[in-house]
């Protein structure tokens, strides 16, 4: 079995963002593995404890800072890295990173395709869906719980839901998104970091994957991010004193009044 991880390198989240042209200044911020990513590496790592024969192969698209993240995963327990980086990847929307993940996918040949829930820098949570389309096969999304039947030819996942869960039953391959309490990842080892040193990172550029930004299937710039800004500052609360409908009374004037919001 072949199992391929999507994974993606993002600010901490306990790192103070600003912003600089109306983009993220990333320059000097602490930088993490996706946390929803850790949960699909720790998922195939368990998986690998149940069929010794399974290659763990992590895959990842950005600048070469992304390394330091593919060594990480290297860390925990996979078998190899697989960087895409090349000048015509650099600013190319989801539907245009899920497109080359897929070329990746098919280049190398997968039986399990594992990414995380959603990248927690832009939380559209839209690649593990795409790649699915792109590369016509099953995705299941918000993956809880994971098993096979004993010839591993169908993958049984529980899905979080709104207000409980369900159970769907896939043939292999298929995509899964990993969510939050599907398992604990487990922290890479000395022995894990010192051996991930030694492990070369494989690159594939865009002559590796016959990509041109123009061919039909890649995406044409469906989504423009025009610009972020940070939230207004909000004032001191008020606190209204007095009987209850003496603070509903003031309440509700301040809303019309001075809020303008009934």
């Amino acid at each position: 079995m072949r199992i391929l991880i999507c994974v993606k390198q993002v600010i901490d989240t306990a790192a103070r963002i600003d912003l600089k042209d109306k983009k993220v200044d990333g320059s000097g911020l602490a930088r993490v593995l996706n946390p929803y990513d850790e949960f699909a590496i720790e998922e195939a790592l368990k998986i690998r404890e149940r069929k010794p024969d399974a290659e763990i192969i992590l895959i990842s698209l950005g600048p070469e800072c992304f390394r330091d993240t593919l060594r990480v995963g290297l860390a925990m327990g996979a078998d190899r890295a697989i960087h895409l980086i090349d000048p015509l990847f650099d600013e190319t929307d989801s539907l245009t990173k899920a497109y080359l993940l897929a070329k990746a996918a098919n280049f190398l040949g997968f039986d399990l395709i594992l990414c995380g829930r959603q990248a927690v820098d832009d939380d559209m949570a839209q690649i593990g869906p795409a790649l699915a389309v792109y590369l016509k096969i099953s995705c299941i999304t918000v993956v809880t719980k994971l098993e096979f039947l004993k010839d591993w030819s169908k993958a049984v996942a529980t899905r979080q839901i709104e207000g409980g869960s369900e159970i769907i039953e896939s043939k292999l391959p298929v995509v899964l998104t990993c969510q939050k309490g599907l398992n604990q990842p487990r922290l890479p080892s000395l022995k894990g970091i010192m051996s991930s040193k030694k492990k070369k990172i494989e690159v594939f550029d865009a002559n590796k994957l016959s990509f041109l930004p123009l061919e039909e299937n890649a995406s044409k710039s469906t989504f423009t991010q025009m610009g972020l800004s940070l939230p207004s500052r909000r004032g001191k609360g008020k606190f209204i004193d007095g009987s209850t409908d003496d603070a509903v009374t003031k309440l509700v004037k301040i809303l019309r009044e001075d809020e303008k919001v009934v």
